[in-house]
């Protein structure tokens, strides 16, 4: 497997913080006396903040706009994701190996800035990327190519030569869409989808132990 760019989704794929949006969902809806639907948490994590919002209100009918409950769900977050927040097993090693081959490294997340810029901070990471990408920054979220797209032209580098890691099928869907390879990354709350990933992307990983490194000359 060849590529000349890895462009890596945050939650659930490097960040091990899929947890703390359960427990951010759970008192959000807790807090208005609705329950937590089965499928919730993997209808929205590959949606931007707006979808997500606009999803939640549709769902529950809710009096609210999604510019406030974008709001409340950022400032529950901003505390766990700038102290609390790790990383996933191995991805700092993968991440490393892959700098020490010349390849170009970008984030392409659904979080706004306010939250995975201190993470990425907090965890001693944020000098590894070269670009850094939000579908804040694009008009739909990651049922779409948009920001794996943006991700490729801030790094200079052709679809075809990227290869893309995530945890969600849309996302995973998304990636060959634009051309680019997909890396299917395990993450307990997408398991559901998980013969569906293996099936479309070209490779499957339950940790970055055994992600591939390009032949590429450093």
């Amino acid at each position: 497997m060849d590529f000349n760019a890895a462009i890596f989704d945050l939650d659930g794929t490097i960040l091990d913080s899929m947890d703390v949006w359960e427990h951010i969902d759970i008192q959000f809806l807790k807090k208005r006396n609705l329950p937590v639907p089965e499928n919730y948490v993997t209808e929205i994590c590959a949606r931007s903040f707006e979808e997500a919002a606009q999803y939640t209100i549709d769902l529950f009918g809710l009096q609210e706009t999604v510019e406030g409950i974008i709001e409340e769900w950022n400032n529950m977050a901003v505390e766990e994701y700038s102290n609390h927040v790790g990383l996933l097993p191995h991805a700092l090693d993968y991440l490393l190996r892959l700098k020490e081959h010349g390849i170009k490294l970008a984030v392409a997340t659904g979080l706004p800035e306010k939250l995975y810029i201190p993470c990425l901070k907090n965890n001693s990471i944020l000098e590894l990327f070269d670009a850094l990408c939000s579908t804040d920054e694009v008009q739909r979220g990651k049922e779409y190519s948009d920001v794996f797209e943006l991700a490729a032209r801030k790094l200079g580098v052709a679809p075809k030569h990227c290869i893309v890691f995530d945890d969600v099928l849309p996302a995973i869907k998304s990636a060959k869409a634009a051309r680019m390879l997909a890396g299917g990354i395990y993450d307990k709350y997408s398991a559901d989808q998980r013969t569906e990933i293996e099936r479309i992307a070209d490779i499957y990983l339950l940790d970055f132990r055994q992600a591939p490194i390009p032949h590429k000359e450093v």
